[in-house]
């Protein structure tokens, strides 16, 4: 009876083993199906794997179909990169990813492009459009001149590719035009790149040369002035205002003169600015022990509320004082940037021999960016009070959240387009920097305490089981 007892619960137990079996391999099979993208989560810490909310926006978007190809060598695919196009392949039915072998395809990539294709390259295409995105524009290597570091590394390939989707499937982008003939400082290279990148166009216009802004401007750029522009042209600006255009303005001190007629465009909407290099005597609002190189604090808005979101900080240095007062006109004045109270403006401007307040220096707090909308012609004025806002070197102490301040500038003044821009995500490593004492107690926790109260817990259990044991 009792074999017969056993027999039964054996047969049993193989039975429900064989089925739990049968199932996960089921299971299994069918895991195997779904695209990686389903079953793999990312839990890197720059989310290495993941796509923004930024991208998601633009392929739902989509209405026509979109290639990806991707030219790599077999057994030659870079694993970061073959996770992410996953992503863009679920994303919509309008992506298709095609791998072109370049040993197969040899001449393949010769229509795109002249240069050498490097493994795990892309070409994006719709349509007659096409973008081709080399490998160093995916994986992309900044430099600092100024530490002597070889560079930081960082990945790039859902910018780079989000920002060809939108290249290749709209024919118009907006165009911003530069306005020259006053000494204004080139464009820098990162902020140059960052336009590119947003697919805006570019071109420089001199209004000594023309009567009007021309008719495809998307919005006008001044970037540094060194002189001041002529009365006619400060009217030929305020009308295009007027009349619904878009301006982005970052104009600081001068080291000579001033720029009366310029500024004179805020003073006619109740902004007033002050002639001098602002200073902020308090410490949580200047940075490297220079009370001129601002860290203002960042008022919430539509433009400042993605920074303000991951907990960033511009870093604004030598700036002029803008007081936000009142208008009779139908303008809407926002403040973007603000000092502390402890700011003044001080008169010397560049020749200032002190930060402490003089005579003829002017309290705070100020402005020191301001955003200037038209309620009747949908008119918009974006104004940065510092030449320098995105020099390339500030911008990098600010993390990039000078440019991005910017770039969401830009996208507030072409009618709230759904901003291209992805930050790129870094590949290095974050180390936990402790100090000497708590290192030292950290080795003595984890090589003395650690040890002996495990050697105390087991001394307890086996005495605890031999007096169980000589108990019974």
């Amino acid at each position: 009876m009792k074999n017969k007892t056993a027999l039964k619960g054996g047969t049993y137990s193989i039975v429900l083993t064989t089925i739990v079996l049968a199932i996960l391999v089921v299971v299994n099979i069918f895991a195997q199906a779904l695209p990686s993208s389903v079953t793999q989560y990312d839990i890197s810490s720059t989310k290495l794997y993941s796509i923004t909310s930024n991208t998601k926006v633009i392929v739902n978007a989509l209405e026509e179909d979109v290639t990806i190809y991707w030219v790599v060598q077999n057994g030659k695919e870079d694993d970061v990169m073959e996770k992410l196009l996953d992503k863009y392949d679920t994303l919509s039915d309008h992506i298709k990813i095609k791998k072109k072998n370049p040993d197969i395809y040899p001449t393949f990539t010769q229509k795109y492009t002249s240069d050498e294709v490097a493994n795990n390259s892309l070409i994006v295409e719709c349509g007659d459009r096409n973008r081709y995105i080399a490998y160093s524009d995916i994986y992309v290597t900044s430099g600092s001149a100024y530490s002597g570091y070889s560079g930081t590394t960082s990945f790039d390939g859902e910018g780079a590719i989000t920002s060809a989707i939108d290249y290749v499937v709209n024919s118009e982008q907006p165009k911003m035009y530069i306005l020259n003939g006053h000494g204004e400082a080139e464009l820098s290279t990162t902020f140059s790149n960052q336009l590119t990148k947003e697919n805006i166009e570019t071109e420089e216009f001199s209004l000594l040369t023309t009567n009007e802004v021309p008719d495809d401007a998307d919005f006008v750029l001044i970037n540094a002035p060194s002189s001041d522009i002529s009365e006619e042209e400060k009217n030929m600006l305020e009308d295009y205002f007027n009349n619904g255009g878009k301006l982005l303005v970052m104009a600081g001190p001068v080291e000579s003169g001033d720029l009366p007629n310029l500024y004179s465009l805020l003073s006619d909407y109740g902004v007033k600015s002050d002639n001098g290099v602002v200073v902020d005597t308090d410490h949580d609002h200047y940075a490297f022990q220079a009370p001129y190189i601002l860290m203002p604090t960042i008022e919430s808005s539509d433009i400042t509320d993605p920074l303000l979101d991951e907990s960033y900080y511009a870093i604004v240095p030598i700036a002029r004082g803008l007081e936000v007062g009142n208008t009779d006109k139908d303008v809407n004045v926002t403040s973007l940037l603000t000092t502390s109270d402890e700011a003044y403006s001080k008169a010397a401007g560049y020749n200032l021999t002190t930060y402490d307040k003089e005579d003829g220096d002017t309290d705070g707090p100020f402005a020191l960016g301001v955003d200037i909308t038209q309620g009747e012609n949908d008119g918009q004025m974006i104004w940065y009070a510092s030449s320098y806002l995105v020099d390339d070197t500030y911008n990098s102490y600010s993390s990039g959240a000078n440019l991005d301040l910017v770039m969401n500038s830009i996208s507030s003044l072409v009618g709230q387009r759904d901003a291209v821009s992805i930050r790129s995500k870094s590949l290095q490593y974050n180390y936990l920097t402790i100090s000497d004492s708590t290192s030292s107690i950290l080795k003595l926790v984890m090589i003395g305490v650690f040890p002996i109260v495990y050697l105390a817990v087991g001394i307890a259990i086996v005495v605890k089981r031999r007096r169980a044991n000589e108990a019974n």
